[in-house]
């Protein structure tokens, strides 16, 4: 301890993280040094060659949402852009920001206080230069707060902006020690009222009408009347889910349920379940919980177990025929 120091034996035991660790720093600077030199050189011919492209595209912005959490917000997200179509008020209709002004702080805050759930913004993504990208496409130059001058060398300053943290990160070559308790989401309870839309459905029907989802991106969102979304929630595989695609629902209301401890695998076919290439005692094993007298079957590792490696231990489903 820091009181008493270290004995003979502890300081020598401890001599070899601390020598990993100054030989991985060493070793580590080199690397995020060579990312960022080599993001630089891909980046450096970027630059701002005019002040407007001719045909520009657009980007639509939203609030980033994570459950029915907002995570950004929709003026934080469009800080610093060029808006491409007149925004207006969604309750008045009057023109809040017109075209091609930037955003700057002012505007986020007529933003939030009219309620916009989302803008056209211009964006790089969509620029029709043909060489480097136009000032409009590419909004606010951040150290000056204003709009960008042509000539700025942008390519250098996005390669230097993630090869600076890319060093940190890096760098740090600790692990994070304890146990992780993460508490465990079960069910999903609708935070705002609207209606239902179900993304990537693919779902099926229990013995006891319930429906369960078999997708493995299946997505939920929640619509306001305008059809605009208000909350977003990924739907594990294996939920049961108590509402159909278009179905209302309001506040506080369970949405679906899944146990989070288990992964089921769930029969998409009526049919005889077969038991392949799982060989009791070689491929299967069966315990017994001493506590509460219930055998459980688990596959176990049967390349040590048998000369035969061409086993491949699976369920497969029959139909009566």
């Amino acid at each position: 301890n820091f009181k008493e120091g270290l004995t003979a034996l502890e300081y020598f035991n401890s001599t070899h993280g601390a020598r990993k660790g100054l030989a991985d720093t060493a070793l580590k600077t080199a690397s995020s040094g060579y990312l960022t030199r080599r993001l630089c050189d891909v980046a450096q011919d970027l630059t701002i060659t005019k002040k407007e492209c001719e045909k520009p595209g657009f980007i639509n912005l939203s609030e980033v949402l994570e459950g029915g959490n907002i995570m950004v917000s929709l003026s934080e997200r469009s800080l610093g852009r060029v808006i491409a179509k007149d925004l207006k008020n969604p309750l008045t209709g009057e023109i809040i920001i017109k075209k091609d002004e930037m955003i700057d702080e002012a505007a986020c805050e007529k933003i939030d206080s009219a309620g916009v759930k989302t803008i056209n913004v211009y964006s790089v993504m969509t620029c029709s230069s043909k060489i480097g990208v136009c000032s409009r496409c590419y909004g606010r130059d951040l150290s000056r707060g204003k709009i960008v001058h042509v000539g700025e060398a942008i390519g250098m300053i996005s390669a230097q902006s993630i090869g600076e943290p890319g060093t940190q990160l890096t760098m740090r070559t600790f692990h994070v020690g304890g146990t992780a308790s993460v508490k465990q989401e079960s069910q999903i309870v609708s935070n705002s009222e609207g209606k239902i839309k179900i993304i990537n459905t693919n779902l099926l029907e229990d013995s006891k009408k319930n429906l369960i989802v078999m997708g493995r991106n299946t997505e939920l969102s929640i619509e306001d009347e305008n059809e605009l979304q208000v909350a977003s929630y990924k739907i594990p595989y294996g939920s049961k889910l108590f509402f159909q695609n278009g179905d209302k629902i309001k506040k506080g209301i369970k949405i679906c349920e899944w146990d989070p401890y288990t992964t089921p695998v769930i029969a998409e076919k009526d049919g005889i379940a077969n038991y392949v290439d799982l060989i009791d005692g070689v491929s299967l094993a069966e315990t017994t919980d001493d506590a509460t007298g219930i055998s459980t079957k688990a596959v176990v590792d049967w390349k040590t177990q048998s000369k035969n490696t061409d086993l491949k231990p699976r369920i497969t489903l029959r139909d009566n025929k």
